[in-house]
């Protein structure tokens, strides 16, 4: 534990120069006076560190000592501060080994190379994990798609990086013609395999979805982010406003038990809570629901679902169940159900394909 505190020091101070005690000691959650003792175990062990006191003072390295960590790129540098995202790590207890690893990295690249690799770090950011299967969760403008990206995502790159100003043409979910505006980037963002461009338009931050910028022009102005916000926090105060959205459309559907396991799959994000298999046997409300259980061997039966939606019309996402679930209450979202139902029928009823 002490030998890799120890070395942890020494690359912060390869990396920043020299640096308070204090802040030494928050870093490392150690006290001031165990960052001195390490100081003086490094200067015993040849190390050339050695500690200025008074209001402007600190620990530092002599000038032109450092470690020999050879064989790395600026590119391949870059690449790890990129997938350096918060989730996966956090969930295997790997933060701190992270932290570690990225320090040296940041160590052992050429002074002039740093700013570029610390730069994509704070440009990029690669968040593996699903929108929040909560009741009010989608994700923004219609979901992930699976197309690639409309506009090269290298014009995106390139405004992020040269902290340009962007012409986007982008076209919204549930629109044919898209929209220009004009925005300043912070950075992109890597989204369960989703890209989006994280901007601010007029002031106020937005998320774009990359598959569906039509096109992208850089302008000759500098982006005008607001000052001293980056791209990690506007990304964490758009996510939570997409999974925090209102679903006060609350449905109830009986699905048969052999289809509830991919229901639950494709359903995570609007349902409220566990399936009930224990009561969807033979439920009804009146209106036909409940006729035809069991009809065909092996069929399990049927399993309750309770389901948000933040619009009526949205329950039509069911209908990808056939005649294996049907929507119980409310009696508005079963006359969506079986309005979409009959204009389906009425496309495949025509003798001929429509031109």
């Amino acid at each position: 534990m002490k030998s890799a505190r120890l070395l942890s020091i020494v690359l912060l101070l390869q990396t920043r120069g020299r640096v308070p005690a204090a802040e030494l000691a928050e870093r490392l959650e150690v006290s001031a006076r165990t960052v001195y003792r390490d100081v003086e175990a490094l200067s015993a062990a040849g190390v050339p560190v050695y500690a200025e006191r008074g209001r402007h003072g600190g620990i530092a390295l002599l000038p032109g000592f450092r470690t020999d960590v050879t064989g790395m790129t600026t590119d391949e540098a870059r690449a790890l501060f990129i997938l350096a995202a918060q989730g996966a790590h956090s969930a295997l207890g790997l933060d701190d080994a992270l932290r570690s690893a990225l320090r040296k990295v940041m160590a052992a690249l050429p002074a002039p190379h740093r700013p570029a690799a610390e730069l994509a770090g704070r440009r990029i950011l690669v968040d593996p994990d699903k929108w929040t299967p909560r009741p009010s969760a989608a994700a923004p403008d219609g979901g992930p798609s699976r197309r690639g990206p409309t506009v090269d995502l290298d014009v995106l790159h390139t405004a992020v990086f040269a902290d340009l100003r962007l012409r986007i043409r982008y076209r919204h979910s549930g629109e044919t013609r898209p929209r220009t505006y004009t925005v300043d980037p912070y950075g992109l963002v890597a989204k369960a395999g989703t890209w989006y461009l994280v901007a601010d338009r007029r002031g106020r931050p937005q998320l774009f979805r990359a598959d569906r910028v039509v096109s992208a022009t850089l302008t000759e102005a500098p982006a005008r982010r607001r000052a001293g916000v980056e791209l990690a926090a506007v990304w964490q105060q758009l996510r939570r406003q997409v999974e925090d959205r209102h679903a006060d459309v609350r449905v109830t559907a009986r699905i048969r038990r052999e289809r509830l396991d991919l229901a639950v799959r494709i359903l995570g994000g609007a349902l409220t809570g566990p399936p009930r298999t224990g009561e969807g046997d033979g439920a009804g409300n009146g209106d036909g629901a409940g006729e035809g259980d069991g009809e065909g061997p092996g069929d399990g039966g049927w399993a309750l679902l309770d389901l948000a939606y933040p619009v009526l019309p949205a329950v039509r996402q069911l209908l990808q169940f056939g005649d294996s679930l049907e929507v119980l209450a409310p009696p508005e979202a079963r006359r969506v159900m079986a309005e979409a139902a009959a204009a389906l029928t009425a496309v495949y009823a025509a003798d001929t394909p429509s031109a």
